[in-house]
């Protein structure tokens, strides 16, 4: 049983507190107002619901055929039919740059919209995600001619995208990677070497694909500073097959509807973007839009989860002599929600997943403002915030996502664990998100060794000013004051191990290591606690129609779920003596 609502309410009820009217006051975005983008998130869910729900469960159960012979690679049954719909609706290139063929929308409305397309079939919202990352690393880093030749093409649908970093011997550390890119002296480079893990590498969808490959120069230095980018099409210019071709899939335990290839290039012909050398700036611009929406994923998966084990818990019946001084009699008292440990469990997805929500839009503006707000001070303080978050958002959000998915299983007992309810696939094909766009550790690590120390620490002290600023507005309401309390104490405790960890790393850098994912766990706490006191001091002000239920679930939140900032830190005090001191051959 597959079940989805996509959640529009709480979608424009999160734009409303997370300052949307600051993105549609931009010139650029003046064609989407909150009326216009009511409209495309109800479309949306439409399709969401209708079109990639429906052949989910295919993907999951039929799963992708490649053909050793030619390579080809075919999907699972509603597949091209979906992606057609996904391209007739605008939905590649809906924030692509409408100068060549895009939407033109903000990243803010990509990112709600992706929520629902993930939430309702994880395998196939992969090649609209990669090709708008493709997209956008085009426009950043893509020559005029380059633009205006593969932007129309990728923002249509027509074609899809992918992104090529990953080989057999090297994985995260991208400067050990072999693929080589041979000037042919005509402007196009002769690529030679092999890629893994390459998502949509092969497909039945579109005709023509699209890659963006790391490779290096014959005179390239060693390390990642000897890196080139190159686009490699499928189909070159002339109508002939290229030289790229899919050798393999990998068997996978999740995501078993999107083909995950491997790649072998054999003097592919390719074409450079960007600078000789400066290859990571382009995969970077994707693999960090990239890191958001794997964020999402967390969101999108533990949302279409709560759903599953909030519709069993309600159907669920289970004979109990009921106290009825501590739960109404109504329809309901005979289900399984009577009991406090399933409403414990649906609780915890539910406050931490709109906290989470909350979080995402909240960078998701600040993108928008930090690439077209036209005060400078304005434009540096929302980067500070995406750069500081993104990390957090990857990390925390699949981490917790994965742990939500996990809890709506166990609400749903046995039934959870079969394929009736669904939840396992969902458990299954989130699993990957925790490792995918740099593993949750390698965040933390970023996190710890990069953003905190960026321009002598500035991207924290514009976090705590934003902390600050929503403190002052919940604390003039009743409803929100113990909130905003809750949240100071966790700045604080924040800021203290902040200051901790920089001293011990200064005596030894390993600490960084010992201690960075626990670090980041705090954060996320500390930033799902800003979240809510954001939205509980919009939801009294505003007077919104769910400003109870949203101060309901914030306190379930501070009172249930927050506490655990005080067990990360004691973590982090403990410092990595209790992991290193341990001989190789005692682990």
């Amino acid at each position: 049983m597959q079940i989805y609502r996509a959640p529009v309410e709480d979608m424009m009820f999160q734009l409303a507190a997370f300052g949307y009217a600051d993105v549609a006051a931009l010139s650029r975005f003046e064609a989407y107002d909150l009326e216009t983008v009511r409209m495309i998130l109800d479309q949306t869910g439409t399709l969401a619901t209708e079109v990639f729900l429906a052949c989910n469960r295919a993907g999951d159960e039929e799963g992708v055929k490649w053909d050793p012979e030619s390579g080809a690679v075919t999907t699972a049954t509603g597949f091209k039919a979906a992606h057609e719909a996904l391209a007739e609706n605008g939905y590649y290139g809906l924030t692509a740059d409408d100068a060549h063929g895009g939407g033109g929308a903000p990243y803010t409305l990509g990112t709600l919209v992706r929520e629902m397309l993930m939430s309702s079939n994880k395998s196939l919202s992969m090649a609209p995600g990669l090709t708008s990352g493709l997209i956008e690393a085009l426009e950043a880093h893509g020559t005029d001619e380059q633009k205006a030749k593969y932007l129309p093409k990728l923002a249509s649908g027509e074609w899809t995208g992918t992104m090529c970093l990953t080989e057999p011997h090297a994985g995260t550390d991208l400067g050990l990677l072999r693929t080589k890119a041979v000037p042919k002296g005509d402007g196009t480079y002769s690529l030679t070497g092999t890629k893994i893990w390459i998502t949509f590498g092969e497909h039945d969808l579109t005709d023509n694909i699209l890659h963006l490959v790391l490779a290096r120069l014959p005179d390239a230095p060693q390390g990642i500073k000897g890196i080139s980018t190159f686009l490699v099409p499928k189909i070159k210019d002339d109508g002939t097959r290229n030289e790229i071709r899919c050798s393999g899939l990998e068997h996978k335990m999740g995501i078993h509807g999107s083909p995950t290839c491997v790649m072998d290039m054999e003097e592919a012909e390719g074409y450079l973007v960007g600078e000789p050398g400066r290859g990571m700036a382009s995969m970077f611009t994707m693999m960090n839009a990239a890191r958001l929406f794997v964020g999402v994923e967390g969101i999108s998966l533990a949302e279409i989860s709560y759903q599953t084990a909030l519709a069993f818990a309600k159907d669920r019946r289970q004979s109990r002599a009921l106290n009825p001084n501590r739960i109404e009699q109504d329809a309901e008292a005979d289900t399984i929600l009577v009991h406090p440990d399933v409403r414990r469990m649906l609780l915890n997805i539910k406050s931490t997943n709109e906290a989470l929500r909350g979080l995402a839009v909240w960078i998701s503006t600040q993108i928008d403002l930090s690439h077209d707000h036209p005060d400078a001070d304005r434009r540096q303080d929302a980067d500070d915030v995406v750069a500081l978050l993104i990390p957090v958002i990857k990390a925390y959000g699949t981490d917790r996502g994965f742990e939500n998915v996990s809890e709506a299983i166990q609400v749903c007992g046995g039934a959870g664990y079969t394929k009736d309810w669904s939840i396992e696939q969902y458990f299954r094909d989130l699993r990957i998100a925790l490792i995918y766009e740099g593993t949750n550790h390698i965040q933390a690590l970023d996190l710890v060794g990069r953003k905190l120390p960026m321009h002598d620490g500035r991207l924290m002290k514009t976090f705590a000013r934003e902390v600050h600023a929503v403190l002052e507005r919940a604390r003039g309401h009743e409803e929100t004051s113990a909130f905003a309390d809750a949240l100071q104490d966790g700045l604080k405790l924040l800021i203290e191990a902040t200051e901790q960890l920089r001293e011990r790393a200064a005596q030894d850098r390993e600490e960084i290591g010992a201690a960075a994912s626990n670090y980041l766990h705090l954060f996320g706490l500390v930033a799902c606690a800003y979240s809510w006191v954001r939205q509980t001091a919009h939801a009294v002000e505003s007077g919104a129609d769910n400003a109870a239920a949203k101060v309901k679930t914030a306190r379930y939140f501070f009172e249930l779920v927050y506490p655990e900032v005080h067990g990360v830190v004691a973590t982090l005090r403990a410092g990595k003596a209790p992991m290193m001191d341990f001989a190789v051959d005692e682990l």
